[in-house]
Order: C-alpha cells, then sequence, then structure tokens
C-alpha cells in the first residue's frame, strides 16, 4: 500500500496529461462519444428506471468530469477533423483511465486525513470536515437539479431582471427559455438520424458529432422566434472567440465552459450537454448583472425574494394559500420584533418554517479551503437554520404576536406538537447533505424536530410527489426521525427512496448509504410531469399501494383535515407495509360484510409502534350520538389491555367504508382497577387477521355479568336487552 502510495502521480502531473489529450487532434470526436453515452438515455415505447440505471452508476461519467475535458479541449483550437476509429477509440480509452487516475489522486490526502483522526486524542475530531476529503465530494457528487428544473425554473428566478436583460442582452429570460427548449429538442432529434446513418455506415466512419451540433435557423424555426433574437441568446451562452480558458489550471478552478457551454463551428453551434445549457440559463444571468455595478444591489435583492416567493408557491400547491404565509413577523410586544420567518405554514397543531438563503459555495471553498467552506455554510445554511430554531422557540410561546406583510394578525395555535424547520438555498450547492451531516450545529425539543437543508429543487419535488398535507407532513416526520441515519448525496435520491421504500429502518442499523442510482424512479415520475416524457408518473411504492384498498381510501379522505388526530392518525397509517395494508383493508373488508348481515357493530384492532399505540376501526351505521361514545369506551380498553400512550378510533360506514368520524387518545398507562375489571374478558389479539370482534360476540357472556361495552351495567341492561 506505500508502495502504491509513493508511486502515485499527483494531481497536477494528471490533470496536465489529461489537457494535453483534450487538445489532440481531433479530439472533439473522441468527446462527442463520450457525451452520447453517459447523457442520452433510449427507451423504447415508456421510459422506465431501468434505463435510467446506466447514466446513474459508478462506472458512468457524471456532468463535471465531461465540462472538465470541454473546458480542456477549448484551451487550444479545436480541430474538428475525424480522425481514424482507432485514434478515436485510443483518445476514448486513455480519456476514461486519465479520470479514474485523477479520481485516485484524491485518496493520499484522504488516507492521512483519516490517519490523522486514528492518531488524534481529542475525541472530537472529525476528519470529515476537513477541506482534503470534502473537496472529493464537492467534485463527485451527483446533480441536485433536474435540467428541466433549471430550465423551468430560470424565468421565475430573473422576472423582476428582465428589463435589464431586454437592454443588455437584447433577450428576455422567457425568450432564453424558449431558445434553451428548442435546442433541446433538436438534439432529441438529431441523435436519432445520426444513430440512423450510422446503421448504413461501417463502423470505421461513425461519428457522433453531428448529433450536438446545429444551425441558427433551425432553433428559430423550432422556437418560433426571430433569427437575430435567437442569435443574441446563443451568442450569450457561447464560448467568445478567442477564450482559452487560461483560468482553468485545476478541477476546482473556474471553467468557462460551464457559464457558456455552447461551442461554435463554422456557421452552427455545438452543444455537448443539453443539460449544461439549462444550468447556465439558471445560473450565469446572476453574474451578468453582478458584473454591473450600479444594478448589482438590485439584482441580489430580485434573487432573494425569488427564493422566498418559490418556496411560498410550492408550499401552498400542497397547503393551499391560507394555510401558508411569507415574511411573517414576530412581535413580543407592540414595540418590540423577536423574529421573522421567510415562509410560515400552520397545519392543525403543525408547523413548516422555511428560511431561504441565497448564498453560493465558492470557488476558494471547492478548492478545499476549510475556513472557507466553514464560511460559506455558515453563510448559506447555519445562519439559516439559528433563524429557524430562534423562531420556532416563539412559536411555542402563547405570549407572542404573528402579523404578516399586511399587519394583519396571524392566528396560531400554541399548542404546537411538531415544528419543522427548512433550510432552503436558490442554488444547487454541492455535496449539501454530506456538509449539512459535518457542519451543521441544531438543537432539538420534543416539539422542534431536526432541520432539514436542501435547494429549491429538492422542494420542487417534494412538493410535486407529495402533494397532499398528510404525506408532506409525513416525509418530514420521518425524515426527522431518521435525521443522521441516511446518507445521499443530494435530498432527491432521499425523497425517491421513500416513495418506493416509505422512510423506514430497522432499529439496529446504525446507518444507512443510498448511492444515486436509487433515483431512477423519481427521475422517471420527473421526466414524465415536467417534460412529456412517456412512462409512470408515480413510482410503485408509497403513493400507490394504498390505491384502490380499504385503507386507502380511508387515508384519502383524512389527507387534507388539519384535525390534530388525524395528522398523528394518518402518519401511522402511512408509516404501515405493504403487507399490513394489505392485511387491515381485507380486514375492514371483513367487518363490514359482518356489520350488513348482522346489523351490529363490529371492530378491527391493530397495534403499532411496538404496542405504543394502536388503533380500533368500527364498523356501523348506528346513530353517532350513540357510536362515538361507545367507540371512545372501547378504545379506553384496547388502550388499557396493550398499556399504550396513544390510540387512535375511526368509524367506517359498513357499505362503502367511508370515514364517519375518529378521535385520539393520548395519555400515559397507568394501572387503573375499574379497567382492569371492565377489560378481564377482553381478547388481547392484534394482528389484524385474527383481531375482529363484534359488541357482545367476544365470549358467551352471563346476564348479569359485567357488559363488555365497559359502560359498568350489566350485560341483562345493556346489550342483553
Amino acid at each position: 500500500m506505500r508502495d502504491h502510495i509513493r508511486a502515485m502521480r499527483s494531481e497536477a502531473e494528471v490533470f496536465a496529461d489529461l489537457s494535453a489529450l483534450c487538445r489532440s487532434e481531433g479530439y472533439v470526436h473522441a468527446l462527442a462519444y463520450l457525451c452520447f453515452r453517459n447523457n442520452i438515455v433510449g427507451y423504447a415505447e415508456e421510459l422506465r428506471p431501468e434505463d435510467m440505471a446506466r447514466l446513474l452508476s459508478p462506472e458512468a461519467l457524471i456532468r463535471t468530469e465531461i465540462s472538465t475535458l470541454i473546458g480542456l479541449m477549448i484551451q487550444a483550437e479545436v480541430n474538428w477533423a475525424k480522425p481514424s476509429a482507432d485514434v478515436i477509440q485510443q483518445q476514448i480509452d486513455r480519456t476514461e483511465a486519465l479520470l479514474e487516475e485523477l479520481h485516485e489522486t484524491f485518496r493520499p490526502a484522504m488516507t492521512a486525513t483519516l490517519i490523522e483522526a486514528m492518531k488524534s486524542p481529542d475525541p472530537e475530531f472529525n476528519p470529515f470536515k476537513r477541506g482534503e476529503l470534502l473537496r472529493e465530494a464537492i467534485f463527485y457528487c451527483g446533480e441536485s437539479a433536474y435540467n428541466f428544473q433549471y430550465r423551468d425554473i430560470a424565468p421565475r428566478k430573473y422576472a423582476a431582471d428582465d428589463a435589464w436583460l431586454q437592454t443588455n442582452k437584447a433577450f428576455s429570460i422567457h425568450t432564453a427559455r424558449d431558445v434553451a427548449h428548442a435546442v433541446e429538442r433538436i438534439q432529441g432529434e438529431k441523435i436519432a438520424s445520426t444513430l440512423e446513418q450510422m446503421a448504413r455506415l461501417p463502423p470505421p466512419e461513425w461519428s457522433f458529432l453531428s448529433g450536438f451540433t446545429f444551425g441558427l435557423s433551425e432553433v428559430a424555426a423550432a422556437s418560433g422566434l426571430e433569427v437575430s433574437t435567437v442569435e443574441s441568446v446563443l451568442n450569450a451562452f457561447t464560448v467568445p472567440a478567442g477564450e482559452k480558458n487560461e483560468r482553468f489550471c485545476a478541477l476546482s478552478d473556474f471553467n468557462v465552459a460551464n457559464a457558456t457551454p455552447i461551442l461554435k463551428f463554422n456557421e452552427d453551434f455545438v452543444s455537448f450537454q443539453s443539460y449544461s445549457l439549462a444550468a447556465a440559463l439558471y445560473e450565469s444571468p446572476f453574474y451578468w448583472m453582478a458584473a454591473d455595478k450600479k444594478y448589482a444591489p438590485t439584482a441580489m435583492q430580485n434573487r432573494g425574494s425569488f427564493t422566498e416567493a418559490f418556496c411560498r408557491e410550492r408550499l401552498e400547491l400542497v397547503f393551499g394559500k391560507d394555510r401558508v404565509h411569507s415574511n411573517v413577523d414576530i412581535f413580543q410586544s407592540k414595540a418590540k420584533k423577536v423574529g421573522e420567518i421567510d415562509v410560515l405554514v400552520l397545519f392543525g397543531d403543525r408547523a413548516i418554517i422555511v428560511q431561504a438563503k441565497s448564498k453560493r459555495l465558492t470557488l476558494e471553498a471547492r478548492k478545499g479551503n476549510d475556513g472557507q467552506l466553514r464560511d460559506d455554510f455558515k453563510k448559506s445554511v447555519q445562519d439559516a437554520s439559528d433563524q429557524g430554531l430562534t423562531c420556532a422557540h416563539r412559536l411555542t410561546d402563547p405570549n407572542v404576536t404573528l402579523v404578516g406583510p399586511d399587519g394583519r394578525e396571524i392566528r396560531a395555535s400554541h399548542n404546537v406538537r411538531e415544528i419543522y424547520i427548512l433550510c432552503v438555498v436558490s442554488d444547487h450547492y454541492p455535496s449539501l447533505n454530506f456538509q449539512a451531516r459535518q457542519f451543521l450545529a441544531f438543537e432539538t425539543t420534543k416539539v422542534i424536530q431536526p432541520p432539514l437543508v436542501l435547494d429549491i429543487f429538492g422542494l420542487d419535488a417534494m412538493s410535486e410527489m407529495l402533494s397532499t398535507p398528510l404525506r408532506f407532513l409525513s416525509y418530514l416526520n420521518r425524515r426527522g426521525y431518521y435525521a443522521d441515519k441516511f446518507l445521499a448525496s443530494h435530498e432527491l435520491i432521499v425523497l425517491s427512496y421513500h416513495l418506493k421504500h416509505n422512510l423506514w429502518l430497522e432499529d439496529d442499523v446504525g446507518m444507512m448509504y443510498l448511492a444515486d442510482d436509487l433515483s431512477a424512479d423519481l427521475d422517471v415520475a420527473m421526466a414524465v410531469r415536467r417534460n412529456g416524457v412517456r412512462g409512470q408518473r408515480t413510482p410503485n411504492g408509497m403513493l400507490t399501494r394504498l390505491i384502490s384498498t380499504s385503507l386507502g381510501r380511508i387515508v384519502a379522505e383524512i389527507e387534507s383535515r388539519p384535525d390534530p388526530g388525524v395528522i398523528d392518525f394518518g402518519f401511522l397509517l402511512l408509516a404501515l407495509s405493504e403487507k399490513a395494508v394489505k392485511d387491515v383493508s381485507r380486514g375492514i373488508q371483513k367487518i363490514g360484510q359482518l356489520a350488513l348481515s348482522d346489523q351490529k357493530a363490529h371492530d378491527l384492532t391493530l397495534t403499532l409502534d411496538s404496542a405504543s399505540s394502536g388503533i380500533t376501526i368500527h364498523s356501523t351505521d348506528g346513530p353517532i350520538s350513540v357510536v362515538k361514545p361507545d367507540l371512545q369506551n372501547h378504545c379506553e380498553r384496547r388502550k388499557y389491555i396493550h398499556k399504550a400512550k396513544t390510540w387512535f378510533g375511526v368509524c367506517v360506514h359498513p357499505s362503502d367504508e367511508s370515514l364517519r368520524f375518529g378521535l385520539k387518545l393520548e395519555y400515559e398507562w397507568e394501572p387503573n382497577t375499574r379497567l382492569e375489571e371492565m377489560t378481564r374478558y377482553m381478547s388481547r389479539a392484534s394482528d389484524p387477521a385474527q383481531s375482529i370482534e363484534s359488541v357482545g360476540r367476544t365470549r358467551k357472556v352471563g346476564r348479569n355479568d359485567p357488559c363488555p361495552c365497559g359502560n359498568g351495567l350489566k350485560y341483562k341492561k345493556c346489550h342483553g336487552r
């Protein structure tokens, strides 16, 4: 191992070899093949998760690696002539070998840091806070946004800056979006056409370059815009003539190929990664405006306003406008403001506090500068978390007043059961989840949950897929419960895992690492919903397993109710396994059939969370004035039998299993002589397949015995009549 480390070349040496290779004759054709192989997804009738798997495998090149190749290639005049097939293959093989070696150059510093941690007498020493380790995670982390998110959110981000863009760039942000979308569609058609042409040619004549090449008139026709306008947009995102990217001397340096991802080829244009064009559309205009010293303060203000407005609008889609408030001031008295919340959601006895930031990760931090990493993180995330925590504490104070931007008081329950803090950044922040795990300092209470750190793209996907209050809150609830147990490069992976398997871990699992390829199901669903791709809109799993089941119909009825008891009950139902859902649904159907056949009330009981809570489902069409006290009494006895802290009661119609009403009991279990006597003959069963009961049928009861319903009367004077 030591000999291997001593023989390993430095990053600078490997980078220099890679630079020379990228500037070699005809390298652009090898690059075109690599972009096709690592960026293009082929599918037949519908896009499926397995179609995406190849691009998400550890062997696939990621966008930052391909952008590096492009950035190095443009440091010299690009030679567009096609070399022989053998030369192209040699260039491809050499590229892959050098990129793998380049990645390996990170390991000695990482190994040295880990050894230092093992030898350190300081038990608090955390090697993962060191820049040497984080630098690798920053460069090689997965993308936390979809290209269509960049493309379609950009008009929102720069809507307030349109006048500046029109004056200084001769196009609007909506026009730029339309051009980028047209380029994407044209390239999809050209890739397909190129493959068809190659099928008729001998392999030595193959080249993928034409699939990434397009003309000005083609984009104008596809977008419906004037040629002059299209030209202004394309020129803004094209590497300027004479630009040699000289500042790009290491992986962490500024790479002009990211800001201007289009190349000029005679009279045509070449875009190797439509993702990079969409990302540049989202990110580059801010830097154009920041260079204008007079306009820069306005651009910065607009950027912050956009982030808050976007978070508010996405949450309104889930919770409704009347439950989502922005720019909320917290007053201790009329003259004393003690907090400010960017976006506040109030739903039943739950609250969501969103604190939004627009700070990006600087180039110096990307280079592994420990101090700059911490400073960037503090300004981007830690400050947001601290502000959220302060506001969360205030929300539990009955003496504070919440005031909206219009000066009106916002009514909120001070008996908040759970408060979720979301720290949201407006841009892709490389390795955000990993950095939050290492750097974020936070405090929790019984009410205040661990903060969730994410970007607006993650929030966008969450609100798209978890579109009801119950499902959204359930995810936050599970995410907070497992705050330090799931490790993934970005939030989309965790969300995808949740949609497939529910966010759940065995108690003896310390931590689970979620690989990037687990996002494939969500990738497909989002592409179908946002990009017009044919495929499955909803991954098979948590969102689909309840459909067409009896339990699913109950969940659908309670999903948007802000009743505190209903929220907790919904959390329990959504946490059930697929087998439990089927078992309980069969049980609900059975008690409904029994209730219809003998006109008696029948119950289904099950315990959850190691018997700390349970549910009794009551099937009857009797009058609520009679049924409700009976169900409450039954739940009290069931709760006592199982020594549970919480018990839910639900009444459904026997005919259609629709929800009639629900109730919740929550208090610590204590021995009780009265309940001990009342429950002496009750069944202890809690398996859905075995726990169906009917009033008066749990055993043969004597006429002078206490009635099993528990009201204290003799059987002959109660249900025995």
